[in-house]
């Protein structure tokens, strides 16, 4: 086995519990360096981390011989320039949600990774908890008979308590997220009902700013067909009362039902009168078995936990939901 030596590029809040420390607890991965504009944030970093190298400037890390695989963990606005500058030097890319910007430079970051012939992974992590692999399981084994329709709702209050508290709040600037809160939760969801039900046949929606509060629109709704012919429904708001706030996805099927909140940890199953939950602790690091997938995929062991080319089908989707 080949040991996979890591590079983190944006070492914020996002990496100090649910990715950065399982990188060391993946037999053959090893995080050896970290890097941050703001230095004395990158030497706090690998100090309290343990983290061999820091540095204020990602030309050093993507020139250390050391290093043969990066994380790209900034926000989405930065995430085309450093994919391209890790595939041009010959390494892996784990590459956080939303892999862009918009589908154009997703597509981009695919063209890249077949030019170079290099290995490109987004980090939609859910597909590995083991909470939605039993949703897949049950899906597949047709637990609520063939299924009809999924309608998901993410309802929260303009300072929705899913998102990691940053300053200044990135999340709703369109020029460095893509969009607002909708562009940093969605993907999660949307990823997982492209997990479970495969190819869209298509998709349509709308969003629009309500509040006025941000730069960027706090209410999307959207719709899918996907190629078994299930439809999908969504909405997503974030401008609610915070005794209205929601995160519910149900499935339904010919014979019950699967609900369940993607930010949460059970699955209720209800077929005729007859309801059983399946309740789920996730991981210590949230991130840890995508990770150990993505080391495994480096390595040849595995196929790739998540493709460029799923990504770039979520990312049409997402431009479709909100581009007016």
């Amino acid at each position: 086995m080949q040991n996979i030596n890591w590079g983190i590029i944006g070492c914020g809040n996002v990496t100090e519990k649910k990715s950065g420390p399982a990188f060391n607890k993946v037999t053959g991965s090893q995080l050896v360096a970290v890097m941050r504009r703001d230095a004395e944030k990158a030497a706090d970093y690998a100090s309290r981390h343990n983290v061999g190298k820091w540095y204020n400037n990602a030309d050093e890390v993507f020139n250390d011989p050391e290093i043969n695989a990066i994380y790209i963990a900034t926000p989405p606005s930065s995430h085309l320039e450093y994919t391209l500058a890790a595939l041009q030097k010959g390494m892996a890319v784990y590459v956080e949600k939303p892999v862009a910007m918009n589908a154009a430079e997703a597509q981009h970051m695919a063209e890249a990774a077949r030019t170079y012939g290099g290995k490109l992974v987004v980090a939609h992590y859910r597909r590995r908890l083991p909470m939605f692999l039993k949703v897949k399981e049950l899906l597949d084994n047709k637990a609520i008979g063939d299924v009809r329709t999924i309608q998901m709702r993410l309802w929260q209050s303009r300072k929705p308590a899913l998102v990691t508290k940053d300053a200044p709040n990135w999340r709703t600037d369109p020029n460095i997220s893509g969009g607002g809160y909708f562009h940093d939760l969605a993907p999660h969801q949307l990823d997982l009902m492209l997990y479970f039900f495969g190819q869209p046949l298509r998709y349509q929606g709308f969003s629009l700013n309500q509040s006025g509060d941000t730069p960027a629109d706090d209410h999307v709704t959207g719709s899918i067909l996907f190629a078994n012919n299930t439809v999908f429904n969504g909405s997503w708001c974030f401008n609610v009362a915070e005794n209205e706030n929601m995160d519910r996805c149900e499935i339904i099927g010919s014979e019950g039902s699967i609900s369940f909140a993607v930010f949460g940890t059970s699955v209720t199953v209800k077929v005729g009168p007859r309801e059983e939950v399946f309740e789920f602790e996730h991981p210590e690091n949230i991130q840890h078995p995508m990770i150990s997938s993505v080391v495994g995929y480096l390595n040849g062991e595995e196929a790739n936990p998540c493709t460029i080319d799923e990504a770039i089908t979520l990312m049409k989707i997402i431009d479709t939901f909100t581009t007016n």
